[in-house]
């Protein structure tokens, strides 16, 4: 069953997002996806996946350099 992961992000332009593309597409299985809401005041990053963990997503965006936490329901 998917999953919508929900984030807050400090990714602001789209250059930063085509820089996070590699890294965000290989963290994707098959018939996964993502993508970033700029216009929200928070930056979203949504993601729908089926085995992808939210901290998984948050270590790596951390690690490239972006603030990232997941927004509850």
């Amino acid at each position: 069953m998917k999953t919508v992961l929900v984030f807050k992000t400090s990714v602001t332009t789209s250059s930063k997002v085509n820089r996070l593309k590699p890294l965000l597409d290989k963290l994707m299985a098959t018939g996964e996806k993502w993508n970033f809401d700029l216009e929200d005041c928070d930056n979203i990053l949504r993601v729908e996946a089926i085995s992808l963990q939210a901290d998984a997503v948050i270590q790596n965006l951390q690690k490239a350099g972006f603030s990232c936490a997941e927004l509850e329901d």
